[in-house]
């Protein structure tokens, strides 16, 4: 799996991608509240897309959200739509951040990094001391592979059980939620207060 090829299936996808989108919105409202998207807090979306949960973040009233995404018509849509979120195109595992955030939440496409350790030790480092990285899908692991056997499998991996994504967390992450069932699927943690990334 490309990153390349990756970021080219997503600009295709981009023209269509909102009017395809469907909300559910209390599991949306069960993974931010597991993911710590409160009053105050900084954000950082990755695979942000065409900026799907920028209105959820916004309406919570975050501090600050900065979105990043590999796709560059993705990044164009989500730029365009809201104007007021820092929104980056560039690869989130290479780019260059002068800040730590609160909340790093990672929303529908988990499956579309080709090395989830890799990327799990990336953005811990992106993660302050005691903030919270969550890694959440709105469907059950069954369905999410599911919809990935179609086009969609060239630029996928399949999800990770709950429990091996706990342990890849768990060297940088008090590990507090870990739900796969029928409609949804997130683990989340809290970052180690002594934790070492480097």
């Amino acid at each position: 799996m490309e990153k390349k090829d990756i970021a080219a299936f997503f600009d295709r996808c981009a023209p269509w991608w909102d009017a395809d989108m469907v909300r559910k919105e209390d599991i949306i409202a069960a993974i931010l509240d597991h993911g710590g998207i409160r009053p105050g807090v900084d954000v950082l979306d990755v695979a942000c897309g065409t900026g799907v949960l920028f209105p959820d973040y916004l309406k919570r009233g975050v501090s600050s959200l900065t979105a990043i995404d590999i796709s560059p018509e993705m990044v164009k849509i989500a730029q365009s739509k809201f104007p007021e979120v820092t929104v980056l195109c560039a690869d989130v595992e290479e780019a260059v951040f002068h800040k730590q955030f609160d909340c790093v939440m990672v929303y529908n496409a988990f499956p579309h990094f080709p090395d989830p350790a890799k990327l799990v030790k990336r953005l811990a480092e992106l993660t302050k001391p005691g903030g919270r990285l969550s890694v959440a899908h709105s469907m059950s692991r069954a369905e999410l592979t599911a919809h990935h056997e179609g086009r969609a499998s060239k630029v996928s991996i399949e999800l990770l059980h709950e429990k091996e994504l706990a342990t890849l967390f768990s060297p940088f992450f008090d590990v507090d939620v870990v739900i796969s069932d029928e409609r949804m699927y997130q683990v989340s943690g809290t970052k180690k207060m002594n934790c070492l990334t480097a």
